[in-house]
C-alpha cells in the first residue's frame, strides 16, 4: 500500500487536535473525520458516545460513503460487533482496523467474520495503553484491604475513634497472573512498594525477571497460590484462560489474602469467590470486571463489604485517546514502511 493512497477513516469520537496529529504523522495520508457524524462522548475518551444519537439520512449516506472508501480505520462504528461486521462488508478496500480497547479481539470474535475477511483485514488492539491506570487501580485494591478500608468506613459512620494495627504491603508476597503490559506494570508498582512479586504466564520468558522476583508457569499455579498474600489477575479472555483461577485455587489462598481482578471476569470461578468472601476466607476482593456485565442487580457482590467494585471502568483515563492515537500513529508509520504492526490480533485466539 503506497503512502500516497492510504485513506484513513476515523470511526470513533476523537479530539480534533488528535485528529490533526494523525494527519501530520505520515505524509500523503487522507484522513476522513467529522465529529458531527459521530455520537458525542459522555465522558473523556468515550468510544460509544450518546446512546440516543442518530444520523439523519444525509449524514448516514456520508458516513457510509466514507466507510466504503476506508483502507484503514481507527475505531469501530458504534464500538459493536455489528458495527465491525457492517464496516468489513461495506469497505472492499479495507486492510486494517485498529480497535480502541485492549480486548479488541473479543469484538472481532463476536463479529463472526468469514475466514476470507479475517485473512483480508488485519486487526490491532490498544493493548498496553491502559496499563498505567489499571496498575494504579490494582494498587488501590491491595491497599484498600491491607489498610482495612471497610473498617475505616464503618468507624467513620459510627463516629468511633479507636486505635488498632494493620498490615503492610511491604514484604508481602504478590502473585501476578498474566505478565502482559498490565501485569508487568502491576509488578513494577508492587515492587516499588516493597512487595515480593512472583509472575505467572503460560510460558515464562527471558526478560520477565526485569519486572518480577521469580516466574512460574500456569501449570504451577497450584504450587504458588498457597504462599501468596495477594493475587492480581491480569488475564485476557481466551479459551485457555476461561475459569483458570478455580475454586481449588481460591480455597488455597490464606485468609488474609486480597484478590484483585483487572483482566476479565471469565478467568475466575465467581461463585467460589463469592462463597469465600461471604465466609471471610479472604480479606477482600477488588474487581473491575465480572462474569456478567453489567453486573446483575441481584449479584451478591453488590452487598459484600469486603468487595471493592468498579464497573469495568478502571482502565478509562482522561489521557486514553492521546495514548491510543500515539499507538495508532506509530502503526500507521509502520504500515507505510512495510513493517509489522504492533498489537496484531491473533484471529485464532482472538487476542
Amino acid at each position: 500500500m503506497s503512502s500516497t493512497s492510504t485513506t484513513v477513516f476515523i470511526a470513533t469520537p476523537v479530539e480534533e487536535e488528535l485528529v490533526q496529529r494523525i494527519r501530520e504523522s505520515v505524509s500523503g495520508v487522507e484522513v476522513l473525520y467529522d465529529a458531527s457524524l459521530l455520537p458525542s462522548p459522555q465522558f473523556p475518551s468515550d468510544h460509544v458516545g450518546d446512546p440516543g444519537f442518530r444520523r439523519d439520512p444525509d449524514a448516514q449516506r456520508r458516513f457510509d460513503s466514507w466507510a466504503e472508501r476506508a483502507e484503514v480505520t481507527l475505531g469501530v462504528p458504534g464500538d459493536t460487533p455489528e458495527g465491525l461486521r457492517d464496516l468489513v462488508a461495506r469497505a472492499g478496500r479495507l486492510r486494517w482496523v485498529h480497535g480502541t480497547s485492549a480486548g479488541a479481539g473479543e469484538l472481532v470474535r463476536a463479529a463472526g467474520l468469514s475466514a476470507a475477511d479475517l485473512q483480508r483485514v488485519t486487526f490491532t488492539s490498544s493493548v498496553g495503553v491502559h496499563a498505567t491506570q489499571l496498575a494504579e487501580w490494582a494498587m488501590l485494591g491491595l491497599l484498600a484491604f491491607t489498610k482495612d478500608l471497610p473498617r475505616l468506613q464503618r468507624d467513620k459512620a459510627a463516629r468511633r475513634w479507636e486505635h488498632y494495627a494493620v498490615r503492610e504491603l511491604a514484604g508481602q508476597r504478590l502473585l501476578v497472573v498474566g505478565l502482559g503490559h498490565i501485569g508487568r506494570e502491576v509488578a513494577r508498582c508492587a515492587r516499588a512498594l516493597g512487595m515480593h512479586v512472583t509472575g505467572v504466564r503460560r510460558t515464562p520468558r527471558e526478560g520477565d525477571l526485569d519486572w518480577v522476583d521469580r516466574t512460574a508457569s500456569t501449570a504451577e499455579l497450584v504450587d504458588v497460590v498457597p504462599s501468596a498474600d495477594a493475587v492480581v489477575l491480569a488475564l485476557p479472555a481466551t479459551v485457555e484462560t476461561r475459569g483458570m483461577f478455580t475454586a481449588e485455587l481460591i480455597d488455597a489462598l490464606p485468609e488474609h489474602a486480597v484478590l484483585v481482578n483487572v483482566g476479565r471476569g471469565s478467568t475466575i470461578d465467581e461463585p467460589a469467590l463469592v462463597a469465600a468472601l461471604r465466609e471471610r476466607r479472604l480479606a477482600g476482593a477488588a474487581l473491575d470486571v465480572a462474569a456478567t456485565e453489567p453486573l446483575p442487580p441481584d449479584s451478591p457482590l453488590w452487598d459484600l463489604d469486603n468487595v471493592l467494585l468498579s464497573p469495568h471502568t478502571a482502565a478509562l483515563s482522561t489521557r486514553e485517546n492521546e495514548r491510543i492515537v500515539e499507538l495508532f500513529c506509530d502503526n500507521l508509520r509502520r504500515l507505510q514502511n512495510g513493517e509489522p504492526l504492533r498489537n496484531r490480533v491473533d484471529t485464532t485466539l482472538f487476542y
